[in-house]
């Protein structure tokens, strides 16, 4: 047989060159808009910081029974072919569990299967609880090149099915880890219930909802207890911040001190946003009998009464009771 033409020389190359680009492709993560070429493994800090306070959520804040307080935190750093959960989708059978009665067990057993199975998940992580509105919680994570995204949730209590959280948030800038991470957090509505309030009881969203972020007038009703007709936004409930963790073979370098720490500690509200909150008051009652004596004007008045008391330099209440002249239905 002869030499190859150039022809077909041209053709193997191309071939070649075609085979490494599909190959290239296939080795990286599905969905992802850029690769992470940092070093394999990064290890970080989270602190969780509740900042759910009286002063910044006056509306309906809860006091006792239970008080405002954090769930412990569920998280999994993954690859962009998982979701923890997402918004406007809807949640899987063991998030529902966990924001409505703060049971992880089907969650795990759903991220330990996206681990076993698709090779999703490189590590699971979790944080204590906080005992109240306000304080913070700690947990220490490790992120991989082809596993740079980190989620969590963390429920809301007391709430019908509320929590807040991050949806794949990436450690890694191209070739590089990021050094430090900052996320104020808002409240979500996973969807799965109906209730409007903290203490509402159960109701079952038939059918399901997805994910939708609860703002300051959404959902549009006054008994919302996240219902602030006067803010443009509501202030951030909370904030996630992660710090890498410096190492080399032989020990580990934290990062400087600071107002972050470790556990699960309260810290002081005082320091939060003041958000105001309005007097409103009920309708007025109907009008009591009209009163007086013969030939002359007599008075009626009818009575309302306060439903929410106002904080934080809200609109202060309206007067409660209100007279009217009238002619007496039976003047004596």
């Amino acid at each position: 047989m002869g030499a190859p033409s150039q022809a077909t020389t041209w053709g193997r190359a191309l071939w070649a060159l075609l085979l490494a680009t599909l190959g290239s492709a296939a080795s990286q993560p599905l969905g992802a808009e850029s690769v992470c070429t940092a070093r394999p493994l990064a290890k970080y800090s989270l602190t969780f910081t509740g900042k759910w306070s009286q002063t910044a959520f006056p509306k309906q804040y809860p006091l006792f029974r239970p008080p405002a307080q954090w769930s412990s935190l569920l998280g999994a750093a993954h690859s962009s072919d998982y979701s923890m959960w997402r918004k406007n989708q809807y949640v899987s059978d063991g998030l529902r569990d966990f924001v409505e009665r703060g049971e992880a067990w089907a969650l795990m057993r759903e991220l330990e299967a996206a681990g076993e199975k698709l090779q999703s998940v490189h590590e699971v992580f979790s944080a204590p609880a906080v005992p109240s509105g306000t304080g913070h919680t700690s947990a220490e994570l490790e992120a991989h090149a082809r596993h740079s995204l980190v989620s969590f949730v963390v429920r809301i209590v007391p709430s019908p099915d509320w929590f807040v959280g991050v949806d794949s948030l990436d450690l890694c800038d191209g070739d590089r880890w990021r050094e430090q991470v900052e996320v104020d957090l808002y409240p979500y509505d996973a969807g799965t219930d109906s209730g409007f309030t903290f203490s509402s009881p159960n109701f079952a969203t038939i059918p399901q909802d997805t994910v939708t972020e609860i703002t300051s007038s959404s959902p549009s009703h006054p008994a919302n207890s996240f219902y602030y007709p006067r803010l443009k936004s509501l202030p951030p409930i909370a904030r996630v911040t992660l710090v890498r963790l410096r190492q080399n073979p032989r020990t580990f370098v934290l990062p400087p001190p600071g107002p972050l720490g470790g556990g699960n500690e309260i810290t002081d509200s005082l320091s939060g946003p003041e958000t105001p909150l309005d007097c409103e008051v009920s309708l007025w009652s109907s009008w009591g009998l009209c009163g007086g004596p013969c030939g002359k004007l007599g008075a009626k008045s009818r009575t309302r009464y306060v439903r929410v008391q106002p904080a934080n330099h809200g609109t202060p209440c309206p007067e409660l009771e209100e007279e009217a002249e009238c002619v007496p239905d039976n003047c004596v």
